[in-house]
């Protein structure tokens, strides 16, 4: 069993081979319920040097939440270089591909888990998981989007709309592991918002190119006020 040392660096190699040990122990048995000393045993270490290493039973929550959140945005970084040409159906599928991939099953079990967290129990470990969540993604949907439509309230809605379309597949996929029928719905949707694109980017190129006599172009700002950035 490992001994505490007093002086041994917060940020130490064994710190971080027992953050990697609790993180596939977690994967594994989830994070609900988690006590120390199981989880000690399991990473053969000891709950004092697991305290002494993170600090608290709610900062060690908190690392191995990060080290998840390393792996999803491992993904948002290749989706960030997918070429913008793409558009946003195709990155809504490169993104369902990742999330119905049976490999990434506990990863996802995990998120869900501790998104659920983050919604009941704000002031705990978990909070602004879920708040982040949403943003990490939205910001990659919107870098997909064309400039003309994501600035305004419409591209807001159409990228919030595909991010809980697949966040409501993912959860009936992991519920009930039927990725026929749930790739069906993501597909059904990316099909509506591939074949609005050329339309929503045609009426909006027409309507800045409407000029009136003696004035520059029309801005097309909606009743109440600007589109405002995501």
């Amino acid at each position: 069993m490992a001994k505490v040392n007093a002086s041994a660096p917060t940020d130490s190699a064994r710190k971080k081979q027992l953050l990697e040990l609790a993180y596939a122990h977690v994967l594994e048995h989830g994070l609900a319920g988690m006590s120390l000393r199981p989880l000690a045993e399991a990473v053969g270490s000891s709950p004092r040097v697991l305290l002494f290493l993170f600090g608290s039973k709610d900062a060690l929550v908190q690392a191995l939440l990060g080290r998840a959140r390393e792996d999803e945005l491992r993904m948002l970084d290749v989706l960030h270089r997918t070429p913008r040409q793409h558009g946003l159906a195709q990155v809504g599928e490169l993104v369902w591909g990742w999330l119905a991939d049976p490999g990434h099953r506990r990863l996802l079990t995990l998120w869900a888990e501790a998104y659920t967290c983050s919604l009941v129990d704000s002031s705990g470990p978990w909070a602004g998981f879920a708040q982040r969540t949403v943003d990490d993604w939205l910001q990659v949907f919107a870098a997909a989007q064309e400039p003309a439509i994501r600035d305004t309230p419409e591209g807001l809605a159409e990228r919030t709309l595909l991010l809980s379309v697949l966040r409501g597949a993912l959860l009936d996929l992991l519920a009930t592991d039927d990725r026929s029928r749930t790739t069906a719905a993501v597909a059904s949707h990316l099909r509506s918002l591939a074949a609005g694109a050329p339309s929503r980017s045609g009426e909006r190129e027409a309507h800045h190119e409407t000029r009136t006599p003696g004035r520059g172009p029309q801005c097309d700002v909606p009743a109440g006020g600007t589109g405002q950035p995501p």
